[in-house]
């Protein structure tokens, strides 16, 4: 009896997992050619699936995978809430992947594959333009139909689900513009992702538009980082204005600001991203970008739907209204 393995005949084959699962569960759904060239291994291995397996497969529901960088994110928990609710009207199961900071994206996104889901929800949007690429092509390849949720890019034919970011960062800078800042910093993140590119590129524009000289000072989300970072801040420079690119940041920074004599919003304006929780009990209270995030992931999961489907979709690129949620921080 031969102990192939699905591994062994993937590789021999030079298909992914998920193309060996396809040919075995649902071979209409994989080109002939392919198919023939995979089943070719079998017979050339002997490779044997698990009969009880294959069964299970046969019955299983659709499984979406999301796949997020970190769940104690508040954006990221409001995003799920809306998935879920569109997930469970349809039944289906959902596995959730963590791709933290730092970790390999590749071998990350092998696993997922691996898992053999139906259809990916990408939720983070702390990606580099060369990981958007990345994924892209893993999925595309292996034939998953996936959704970028929050996350920018300009490739036309990536589906998205998304904010105008730049129209945003745009706004809120003129915001405190309009309100006699000259001096507005945009604290944005060391690392760079493609969010907040847009965010900065909307800042940017924005500064320009008015003479203004735009400055952007980069340190990290981890409070723990950013804190040192703004505590010696203000022996160094003249601001009237700060936007940051997480309401987190943007509340790390109030703190420290009024720590040192600064008076908000008097002699210093301060606004955030997201308008998540922190935005609601900072205090002053942090006047934010308001980014539906429940709706994006209720949109996202329906755009999925569609494309699990195989209909057609007029529009994969789906921008959905902000506003600015106002408080007493400027």
């Amino acid at each position: 009896m031969s102990n192939a393995t699905i591994y062994d005949v993937a590789g021999a084959a030079g298909v992914s997992l998920a193309t060996v699962s396809r040919v075995l569960n649902s071979p209409e759904k994989v080109k002939e050619e392919t198919r023939q060239r995979v089943l070719k291994v079998i017979k050339e291995l002997g490779y044997r699936p698990n009969v009880i397996a294959r069964g299970l497969a046969s019955r299983k529901t659709t499984t979406v995978g999301v796949v997020i960088s970190d769940v104690t994110r508040a954006s990221v928990a409001q995003m799920l809430s809306g998935i879920l609710d569109i997930a469970n009207k349809y039944n289906y199961s959902i596995k959730l992947f963590s791709i933290p900071e730092g970790a390999d994206v590749l071998d990350a996104l092998q696993n997922i594959v691996a898992e053999q889901v139906d259809g990916v929800l990408y939720l983070n949007d702390e990606l580099s333009d060369r990981d958007v690429e990345l994924v892209k092509k893993m999925f595309t390849d292996n034939n998953i139909p996936f959704v970028f949720a929050n996350v920018a890019t300009s490739d036309p034919i990536v589906p998205t689900v998304s904010i105008d970011y730049v129209k945003a960062g745009y706004e809120i800078t003129k915001l405190l513009i309009d309100q006699g800042c000259k001096d507005i910093y945009l604290l944005s993140t060391a690392r760079r992702y493609s969010v907040n590119d847009k965010k900065e590129e909307g800042y940017t524009k924005a500064m320009l538009d008015a003479g203004l000289e735009p400055k952007i000072f980069r340190t990290s989300g981890d409070t723990a980082i950013n804190k040192p970072h703004f505590e010696t801040f203000f022996a160094n420079v003249n601001v009237d204005g700060a936007i940051a690119v997480r309401d987190s940041i943007a509340v790390s920074f109030l703190n420290i600001a009024i720590n040192n004599g600064k008076v908000v919003p008097q002699n210093l304006k301060v606004a955030g991203f997201q308008n998540t929780r922190y935005a609601a009990l900072s205090r002053p209270g942090l006047t934010s970008i308001d980014i539906p995030v429940y709706d994006i992931g209720a949109v996202s999961m329906r755009l999925l739907t569609k494309l699990m489907q195989s209909k057609d979709v007029e529009n994969t690129r789906i921008i959905l209204p902000h506003h600015i949620f106002k408080r007493e921080s400027i």
